[in-house]
């Protein structure tokens, strides 16, 4: 699988998602369609959602409600298309929705596999390859980014790294579509800053590849910790996400 295969799968993944073409990401000018989610969309996308903002870095792809069409629209054209992820401009989409009940809430960027560089990485730790089934007394606070309790079903491989018989890392894939799975990772404390967390993401990442699936990983932009982890392990920014939820839906997030 090339670099130019990985990038064709994702944007037509995100196509699904947010109810576009593929190639309307490759396009100079923006573009705005009617929000829907499709029925391959990736498993954790859920209505409601105002708009979706996407960018794979050429333009803004805006899937959008109608009644916040027009709002939407103006911002879009109004700032430069990267500085409509970030504040100050965010302030000016959330200050319009709020009155309309909504607010930006979402927030994310993504990382693709370079085919060129993604490769196994070593740690002074035991490696074993993990499926569904070994899964189930898991599901704890401490693997919480591995693993999904809410979509346990989702959770298909995984990867973990063991001091004698304690797990101390664990890797998890979620079959998130039927082409791409996202893979999370956690460390205990205690053996961060060991290349732990790399072994385990570049390791289950080529295990997807050699299953005919995308690998994708998502951290916040300062997460800094998983940034760094994501690059070590021979992935690149990929593309950038900007979800607008009712305004409840944020205030229950927060609270």
């Amino acid at each position: 699988m090339t670099n130019k295969d990985i990038l064709q799968i994702a944007m037509e993944q995100s196509a699904r998602d947010i109810n576009c073409t593929a190639n309307d990401f490759l396009k100079n000018e923006h573009v705005i369609v009617e929000s829907k989610i499709g029925n391959a969309a990736r498993k954790y996308y859920k209505e409601p959602v105002a708009a979706n903002l996407v960018s794979y870095g050429n333009n803004i792809v805006a899937s959008v409600k109608n009644e916040y069409r027009e709002i939407v629209s103006e911002y879009i054209r109004k700032f430069e298309f990267y500085h409509c992820f970030e504040t100050p401009n965010m302030h000016w989409l959330d200050e319009r929705l709020s009155p309309m009940g909504q607010k930006v809430c979402f927030m994310a960027e993504y990382y693709l596999p370079d085919a060129d560089k993604l490769k196994r990485l070593p740690c002074g730790y035991r490696l074993k390859m993990l499926g569904a089934a070994d899964f189930a007394a898991l599901y704890k606070p401490e693997w919480g980014n591995a693993l999904c309790t809410d979509r346990k079903e989702l959770d298909v491989l995984g990867i973990g790294a063991y001091e004698n018989d304690t797990l101390i890392g664990l890797a998890g894939a979620s079959a998130d579509c039927d082409t791409m799975w996202q893979i999370g990772v956690d460390v205990l404390p205690q053996y961060r800053r060991r290349q732990v967390a790399a072994a385990l993401t570049s390791n289950l990442a080529v295990e997807v590849m050699e299953r005919g699936k995308v690998p994708f990983y998502c951290t916040a932009w300062s997460n800094v910790r998983s940034v760094r982890n994501a690059i070590k392990c021979g992935f690149i920014p990929a593309w950038v996400e900007m979800t607008a939820k009712p305004a409840e839906m944020v205030r229950e997030l927060n609270k």
